[in-house]
């Protein structure tokens, strides 16, 4: 597996409008860039995601983009 700064780049490549990062205990998290309406906080969008690692992440991502009706 890739060093952070590479795993980062391409999470947030395939994701646009997401913003990653890992907390000093080693946890994945990502963060949407811009805001949410109530309607798609209503929805099951979410602010943001947390993982134990890049894969958990990913897959969370890809749930949310699921959301949008399409990837990323």
């Amino acid at each position: 597996m890739g060093d952070f700064e590479d795993l980062k780049a391409a999470i947030e490549a395939e994701f646009p409008g997401w913003l990653v990062w890992r907390s000093d205990a080693g946890r994945w998290y990502a963060t949407r860039s811009g805001d949410l309406t109530d309607a798609q906080l209503q929805a099951g969008h979410a602010m943001t995601v947390a993982a134990d690692d890049a894969a958990g992440l990913r897959d969370l991502l890809i749930d949310q983009a699921r959301r949008n009706g399409g990837h990323g």
